[in-house]
């Protein structure tokens, strides 16, 4: 809002009803023909104090405060920077992050990481799509710091590199889909070689570790049996049925 009088009017008004203000500077729409030659992070955190100021000088401090870039090297650089010069509240997020796939890792990137730091309070995933990807984009995210508790089971599974001799695509991908909803906080490890398989598969609630052909079952630390590629996935789902 570039009318300070309007401005005032809205800050009085949420003051009068108890109601916070988010002040929310984007990078797209914070450089004026006259600020061409700063640095676009410190234009971003500039302005946001500068917003900070009036609001604080009409007695308002119920704040939160966000400043988005679409990429993520500047979302970082302006996120940690306002961190050591204010303690209101910072809502994360990389805006205009474009389509899913693109988006998925430019805020996993951007908002875990500094969500890793420390910093961040609230957060909002920007997907080119339906806004309930980006929620569960945004409970992914969470989950994998460890700041939420897991909705669905967890597959930890390995990349296919040369030592694999089974079909460790094929098995993954049809245990996730036969995996029974109620096994929410289940780990679970699927792996393609005897090298790291063993050792994933004993740090889970349950795993198999492959072999040629066959994989050895392992249940909370313990090798259980030895199972041919073909009744893998039947005989892990029968195990994990079993499990609370």
């Amino acid at each position: 809002m570039k009318d300070r009088k309007k401005l005032e009017d809205v800050v009085l008004a949420a003051k009068k009803k108890g109601i916070p203000i988010r002040i929310g500077v984007n990078s797209g729409s914070v450089r004026g023909e006259e600020d061409g030659h700063e640095k676009l992070t410190t234009l971003m955190v500039k302005t946001v104090l500068k917003y900070c100021e009036h609001f604080e000088s009409l007695g308002f401090k119920d704040i939160v405060l966000s400043l988005k870039a679409s990429d993520v090297p500047s979302t970082l650089d302006a996120y940690r920077s306002i961190a050591v010069q204010c303690d209101y509240p910072l809502h994360l997020g990389v805006t205009a992050a474009g389509p899913p796939s693109l988006a998925t890792i430019k805020s996993a990137i951007g908002i875990g990481g500094l969500l890793s730091e420390g910093i961040g309070d609230t957060l909002r995933v920007s997907y080119t799509g339906a806004s309930e990807l980006e929620v569960k984009a945004g409970y992914d995210i969470l989950e994998a710091l460890g700041f939420h508790k897991r909705q669905g089971a967890e597959l930890i599974s390995c990349p296919t590199c040369g030592r694999c001799e089974i079909d460790l695509v094929n098995i993954v991908e049809q245990v996730r889909q036969r995996l029974p909803g109620d096994k929410k906080h289940l780990q679970i490890a699927i792996m393609g070689c005897v090298v790291n398989g063993p050792g994933e598969a004993r740090e889970v609630d349950i795993g198999i570790a492959g072999g040629k052909g066959f994989g050895f079952l392992f249940k909370k630390g313990e090798k259980v049996r030895k199972i041919p590629e073909d009744r893998m996935v039947d005989e892990l789902l029968e195990e994990i049925a079993h499990m609370a």
